[in-house]
């Protein structure tokens, strides 16, 4: 199997690639992963640091072959604003709650998650389902999985006092 030993951004490299590796969005976040390529050829992306590839970027094998990423379909809704100050209004409600998103011009695409779209349309936004590649902003995910930021607030529930000091007691 052939090693991934470098990897180069859509647009800066010259040549053709040989064959290419269909990924979903929170897949492309790779640092030591075996792909298989479209044709069936494994190859093993083994990098120092994960990197967040996007669309067209490709990873070059030791041989000197690159493979090209491409961005998989996938089901997402399409956060369409009332105007542009709407748009910075929904991204900052989806900012605060650390969710990957795709922001564009006049739309936001977000993954598929109804308690999100109940909260999208309190806000007067339209919310549609739109199947297409994913592209969140790469800030989003800074390294690993590690989404421990988004959990922590449940460890401190307050009923710790097994010793329940309020027994009254009992009147003979």
């Amino acid at each position: 199997m052939k090693r991934v030993t470098g990897h180069d951004h859509a647009g800066h490299y010259h040549g053709t690639p040989f064959d290419h590796v269909i990924l979903a969005h929170d897949e492309r976040h790779l640092r030591r992963k075996v792909l298989t390529l479209s044709q069936g050829e494994q190859i093993l992306v083994d990098l120092p640091e994960a990197i967040a590839f996007g669309h067209g970027d490709v990873l070059i094998l030791e041989d000197g072959r690159m493979a090209e990423i491409i961005a998989a379909d996938e089901a997402l809704y399409e956060v369409t604003p009332r105007d542009r100050r709407h748009l910075s209004e929904l991204a900052w409600h989806l900012g605060n709650r650390h969710l990957p998103a795709q922001l564009e011009e006049n739309r936001i695409i977000i993954l598929k998650d109804h308690v999100i779209k109940a909260m999208l349309e309190g806000l007067g936004a339209k919310v549609a389902e739109v199947t297409a590649p994913f592209q969140p902003l790469r800030g989003a995910y800074h390294s690993g999985h590690g989404h421990s930021h988004a959990h922590d607030h449940h460890d401190h529930d307050h009923n710790h006092d097994h010793g329940d000091h309020h027994h009254h007691h009992a009147h003979d």
